[in-house]
């Protein structure tokens, strides 16, 4: 590792890319047809540096176009699982020595790179996940996002006693720092499988722990161009093991495991609870209580009164409700409307919602499909609940394509306590309600077990004032679309069933993997 380091400037936002300009359109034509180039590889397990090509493989396909295979991906086992756990602890004892400084420099590196190639991780992340152009580009630079911001922020921890002395006693010198905690699990979603498979990642490794990276089935070649490209900028072998696997076989035998210090995990509600009963138990040999960070999804929704921006709204509610096809956390899958302007946005977000039209993503369709075989069906299944719960106004249907696309569907008058408006969907479905006023809206947005985003659209600072206050969630924006946190300005993470509020992207996520340690010394 060479000794001169990144200058540090104040952190900025990566830029989002203008694809309203021909130049940038056909950047990303020619960086999806160099990724196709490439697709039907074959990527090993990586234990301490050392590859590892098993006979059981995961299977990558675009689910676009189900019949191109993106990549061969080596599955772990249990016995691999502990090889991992193995190689993780004896680096840890190193890694955990080296300078914040020297661990912050990796990550400015590889975002580095990453920015340079973003057009390359957004083409594969849109072939293997099905995101359209806009939608991986966001999804790439929010992981240069998270690089360098986590990069500052442990820089930052590291000085906390010159920026934040402790009070002061005569005769004594007193400091508090930030270590870490040792070896963790780190299970990111197919949502987000570059942003939030970096984020989750890194903020480990540049707190000091050393982790076991099992990615998501469905997205994990992304994944391992992550992993390849902080094998690049020189991250020691062991800090990051790849191991793909079975969440019933790897994922529970890591989350038991005794030395597992913490489990980071994104997704479901059911897995999220499962994680955190294993965990609960302690294991023979067991020192300490394992930590869970968890972000589990939501129903998130969008309230809107008479005095609003209309046309805003409606806007905001169809962007929320079908942004990657409705696969985000942070989706708008509800809309409750004051019932004196409802028919009048219902009318608005069912125009808006037919303007989406459903095709591969390589076409940089604004619809593209869902993640897989399971979500389709359900998705499918839910969209029959919702016709016997509500009235069908826009789709309802499967849509054409050689893959898993689905129609943005729409549905009116809507009970707050219907299946579609209180269980999580995750996909392009829409729950449209009516409530009789502004504060029965936000009651009825307030009653789902979920917290994590949602929206108030009105005029009326008094109401805004009274929303702030009382509408629940991790995440509230008013008179603005639900989805699209960016990191450092709006720390991302919900209450309830949503999961632990880690608020990743925000100031205190580093401190969820590092445990504080206070020094007093006699003068």
């Amino acid at each position: 590792m060479t000794t001169s380091f990144t200058e540090v400037k104040p952190y900025a936002n990566e830029p989002f890319t203008n694809f309203g300009l021909k130049a940038n359109i056909e950047a990303m034509e020619a960086a999806i047809v160099k990724v196709r180039s490439e697709l039907g590889g074959s990527y090993p397990l990586t234990i301490g540096g050392r590859k590892i090509e098993t006979e059981a493989k995961i299977t990558s396909i675009n689910p676009g176009s189900i019949d191109e295979v993106i990549g061969y991906v080596s599955k772990a086992d249990q016995q691999l699982a502990e090889e991992a756990m193995q190689a993780a602890l004896k680096t840890f004892e190193t890694w955990k020595r080296v300078p914040v400084r020297e661990r912050a420099e990796y990550l400015f590196k590889a975002a580095k790179l990453m920015r340079e190639r973003k057009h390359e991780f957004s083409a594969l992340m849109l072939l293997e996940s099905g995101k359209n152009y806009v939608e991986a580009d966001v999804d790439t630079a929010e992981a240069i996002d998270f690089m360098e911001f986590y990069a500052r922020e442990i820089i930052r921890l590291s000085e906390i006693n010159e920026t934040q002395p402790l009070a002061r006693i005569p005769g004594e010198d007193n400091a508090i720092s930030y270590i870490p905690l040792g070896v963790g699990v780190i299970i990111p979603p197919w949502n987000f499988p570059l942003a939030i498979c970096v984020g989750m990642t890194t903020a480990a490794i540049v707190s000091g722990n050393t982790v076991l990276l099992k990615p998501a089935s469905t997205t994990p070649v992304i994944a391992h161009r992550f992993f390849s490209l902080m094998e690049e900028v020189g991250l020691p072998a062991g800090v990051i093991n790849f191991i793909p696997g079975s969440g019933a076989e790897v994922g529970d035998y890591l989350t038991t495991h005794p030395k597992t210090r913490f489990i980071s995990f994104t997704g479901s509600k059911e897995v999220g609870l499962r994680i955190n009963k294993l965990a609960a138990d302690t294991a023979p040999g067991q020192i300490w209580i394992k930590r869970v960070i968890a972000e589990m999804g939501g129903k998130d929704g969008i309230v809107v009164d008479e005095t609003a921006d209309l046309e805003a709204a409606a806007a905001a509610i169809v962007a929320s409700a079908f942004g990657f096809q409705g696969q985000k956390c942070s989706a708008g899958s509800r809309a409750i409307i004051v019932e004196s302007v409802y028919d009048q946005v219902a009318e608005r977000v069912v125009e808006l919602t037919k303007q989406l039209h459903s095709g591969l993503p390589e076409l940089n369709f604004p619809a593209g499909p869902v993640i897989d075989q399971t979500s389709y069906d359900r998705i499918l299944d839910y969209i029959e609940v919702g016709k016997q719960e509500g009235t069908l106004l826009a789709g309802g249907t499967k849509a054409e394509g050689n893959g898993y696309y689905i129609a943005p569907t729409v549905f009116g008058d809507v009970s707050g306590k219907a299946r579609i408006m209180q269980e999580e969907i995750f996909g392009p479905v829409l729950a449209l309600a009516k409530a009789k006023d502004w504060q029965e809206a936000i009651a009825m947005f307030n009653d789902t077990e979920f917290g994590l985003t949602g929206s108030y659209f009105s005029s009326d600072e008094d109401r805004i004032a009274e929303a702030l206050e009382t509408v629940h969630c991790g995440n509230l924006y008013i008179n603005r679309k639900c989805t699209g946190a960016l990191v450092g300005v709006h720390p991302f993470g919900g209450f309830n069933m949503s999961g632990t509020d880690s608020k990743a992207g925000g100031y205190d996520y580093l401190l969820l993997f590092t445990q504080a340690k206070l020094t007093s010394r006699k003068r």
